[in-house]
């Protein structure tokens, strides 16, 4: 069995590793003894008592990378990985409010950003390949790096750039402290949040063990106008075309548990660590809504007095169950003439949602109950390995040479059923059942579950790579090709017996970087060659009914990756001891798209399994070629200049424009925005031991289009606030006020029966949704030991 290899290689890694351990210990000991200390360590009370300001931090690699310890966002108390990425530049979500998950980095799609944990690819439960970041607790970052270019080192998927999330381990922690505290949310419920965090020495190395459990809660109010059939060519929608009205209540309630431990131990010329992590979440969404047929009125049904105008009652509640762990490892060893890297991990990534949906239509002579139930699950799993040798081929020069193993096996079940009947005077008892609690509404019993997809996809990569890289004078550079070969098995249980389609392909990635200092400025220029992988769910075989409005979707097992040459160009400036401005301008050009098209037959008929009249089946498929291109500022300094040795400012904006054609024209990149800043302050009290500050976040309004719908997407401002008084030099507490504007979001949707009804501008219909959440408020206290 493939998993039994997997943990037999994991545990053969791990145990060359312990073997070699007790003589790394001595060593170790023998360091400690004369007072060698090869890495800094950050005491607990340096994590818990801020004296200073966090900034910027410059990366001396010659990649173009930017560095933001974790002391650039704690301050604000962020929750989540994603939380904390919104004050680093070109970073957007399409999220609902409050939300931070899919990253995306210069507005991209998040399958374009590469997201990395301790340097390496996780698995993640999207179909478009992209890693939530709300599953990763802002407390155990250590630091995050925003890499704009691709180097030989790292795999190609990074079109975007690559988003690495370093955690603690034993080597940045000494001490402990525990964490505590409570949000607080506009509708009066109170969520706890806290943790336990210690890094020390053990068994001659240093251990870390971290332990988090945070409440998490999203109570959202949406409304919905829809506009029915408008004459040809008038996409204004005169109020006589009012359709229906949605009221919507929309709640995301659950609680993280996260746990992450490492122990690692350096001596002489080897290193060695091995590191763990778990994170747990469940979470229930909970979504009611009513349906009128009145822009304002909010009568009862249509059906049961005269003067209703209720249309439906609607309940949907999601109970989803996610969970993801890793375990890797990492040995060094200097051979005098160069480096050995050794790298090995397991990841597994499992999601699990149990979904209903009531729905009571009174739009009927006699109303009528819909009850629909669908079972998801996802499993991704991966074990990679990767092995580097360094040669010194010179005082200031050296030559790698890498090769990268990872298999991946994805799969996929999605059970549904539904349940009709007409709810005459003897269900009335029962609605009234589903009206007050609908999350313990049980209607007639469900017929039997059946497969609606059910799909393996293994996915087994073989990369080589060589680089070189050296330092001359002011001048540091990096050189690589990387070669990257793929199988891919996609096989499709839905039906009866297994349907397995294989397919292969490869490509080489050269990348180069160059970085020249220049006085207190330095000038990064890089370019590279990267790839984004077929999304899960395009290259599934199945059909999928009135997967885009009435018509349906066959997945490709035959796409191939987009491809795209870019570069970047930058300088920064150093400003002060700490601080640090700088701008950056980037290009990509993207080849072999992947858009959707419509599946027809020899005669040019729609392909025979689409059902009933008017509808079409559609079908990813490669083709075309887009551009990206932008420019991005970011600075953080301290007012030292101005006399203000304690005022900290920092600030970033991202313009960002693409160019992409359709059948239907030019776009942009879908759901890009037009731009994305943020800035804020914060001023440090030193002789009342206590500090505040503010942030402000704005996102610009991002536009998609796909067979059948067009959005337009647009977000409200984010502003943050935070107040801290520190108690000596372990105790700190902290109270923060966040989405203090009550965050907006706002879609407008034009819906399409056809192609040709969208190429006409015949519009199925026109909605106008917008939904609102109100401040949060949280304090929390920590105090080390």
């Amino acid at each position: 069995m493939i998993r039994s290899r997997l943990f037999l290689a994991c545990a053969s890694g791990a145990l060359s590793a312990v073997l070699a351990a007790p003589a790394m210990a001595q060593n170790a000991q023998e360091d400690a003894a004369t007072g060698d200390e090869s890495e800094e360590v950050q005491t607990a009370r340096q994590i818990v008592v801020q004296g200073s300001i966090g900034f910027r931090n410059r990366s001396e690699e010659a990649e173009p990378v930017l560095v933001y310890d974790e002391e650039y966002f704690q301050r604000f108390e962020p929750l989540t990985a994603g939380d904390a990425l919104k004050r680093v530049p070109g970073v957007t979500f399409l999220s609902d409010v409050i939300e931070s998950d899919g990253a995306r980095l210069r507005g991209l799609d998040p399958g374009y950003t590469q997201i990395l944990i301790n340097g390496e690819k996780v698995p993640g439960g999207q179909t478009d390949r992209s890693f939530f970041l709300d599953r990763i607790p802002a407390e155990l970052i250590e630091r995050v790096e925003i890499v704009r270019s691709s180097s030989a080192r790292r795999t190609g998927d990074a079109v975007a750039g690559s988003l690495n999330i370093e955690l603690r381990d034993g080597f940045s922690l000494d001490g402990g402290y525990v964490r505590g505290g409570a949000l607080l949310f506009d509708d009066g419920e109170i969520k706890p949040s806290g943790g336990f965090y210690y890094g020390g020495a053990l068994a001659g190395g240093r251990v870390l063990l971290g332990a988090n459990i945070q409440g998490r809660y999203n109570p959202k109010l949406k409304s919905s106008l829809r506009f029915g059939d408008s004459p040809e060519n008038n996409p204004d929608f005169a109020t006589d075309d009012f359709d229906n009205r949605e009221d919507q209540t929309d709640t995301r309630d659950g609680t993280d548990y996260a746990f992450n431990a490492s122990w690692g131990i350096e001596s002489g010329d080897t290193e060695f660590e091995i590191l763990g992590n778990f994170v747990r979440t469940e979470r229930i969404e909970d979504e009611r809504s009513f349906e009128y047929n009145d822009p304002t009125a909010i009568n009862g049904p249509v059906r049961a007095t005269p003067a209703g105008n209720l249309l439906t009652d609607n309940a949907n509640i999601n109970d989803i169950t996610t969970e993801s762990w890793s375990i890797g490892g990492k040995l060094d060893h200097d051979w005098g003439f160069g480096d050995t890297k050794l790298r090995i991990g397991f990841s597994t990534f499992d999601d699990l949602q149990d979904e209903f949906e009531y729905e009571v239509d009174f739009d009927r002579t006699t109303p009528r109950f819909t009850g629909d139930l669908i079972l998801s699950d996802t499993r991704d799993e991966e074990f990679f390995v990767n092995l580097e040798q360094e040669f010194n081929i010179g005082e200031q020069l050296e030559f790698a040479v890498g090769g990268f193993l990872q298999n991946k096996d994805r799969d996929f079940r999605l059970q549904e059923v539904r349940s009709r009947f007409n709810l005459t005077a003897a269900d009335r008892q029962g609605y009234d059942q589903f009206n007050r609690n609908p999350g313990e509404f049980a209607p007639d019993p469900f017929p039997a579950l059946g497969d609606t997809a059910f799909n393996t996809i293994s996915e087994d990569r073989r990369d080589l790579y060589a680089l070189i890289e050296g330092e001359f004078d002011n001048v540091t550079f990096e050189a690589g090709v990387r070669w990257e070969s793929t199988d891919v098995t996609v096989t499709d249980l839905t039906v009866g017996g297994a349907e397995t389609t294989e397919t292969d392909y490869d490509a080489f990635l050269p990348s180069a970087s160059v970085k020249i200092d220049l006085g207190d400025g330095r000038i990064t220029l890089s370019g590279a060659r990267t790839l984004r992988r077929p999304r899960f769910d395009f290259i599934t075989p199945g059909l999928l009914e009135a997967e885009f409005g009435d018509n349906d979707f066959l997945g490709n097992p035959q796409l191939a990756p987009e491809t795209a040459w870019g570069g970047d160009l930058g300088y920064e400036h150093r400003i002060g001891r700490t601080g640090v401005i700088g701008v950056n301008v980037f290009y990509r050009d993207v080849s072999n798209l992947t858009e959707l098209a419509t599946v027809r037959d020899a005669g040019g008929n729609p392909f025979e399994g689409s059902e009933g009249p008017g509808t079409f089946i559609y079908t990813p498929r490669n083709t075309g070629n887009g551009e990206v291109y932008g420019i991005e500022f970011d600075a953080s300094f301290s007012l030292a200049f101005m006399g203000l040795p304690d005022t900290g400012v920092f600030g970033n904006l991202a313009i960002l424009d693409s160019n992409i054609t359709d059948e239907f024209g030019e776009r942009r990149f879908n759901d890009q925005s037009k731009y994305v800043y943020n800035f804020g302050a914060i001023q440090n009290l030193p002789s009342l031991g206590a500090a505040f500050g503010a942030t402000y976040r704005k996102q610009g309004e991002a536009f998609g289009r796909v067979v059948g719908e067009e959005i337009f997407t647009r977000y409200g401002a984010d502003l943050e606030v935070f107040i801290e008084k520190r108690f000596g030099d372990s105790f700190t507490i902290r109270a923060v006020g966040s989405n203090l504007l009550d965050g907006t979001k706002d879609e407008d949707f034009n819906k399409f029966a056809t192609v040709a009804d969208q190429i006409n501008r015949d519009f199925d219909e026109y909605e106008l949704e917008s939904e609102r959440a109100g401040p949060v408020f949280q304090i929390v206290a920590r105090y080390a030991f």
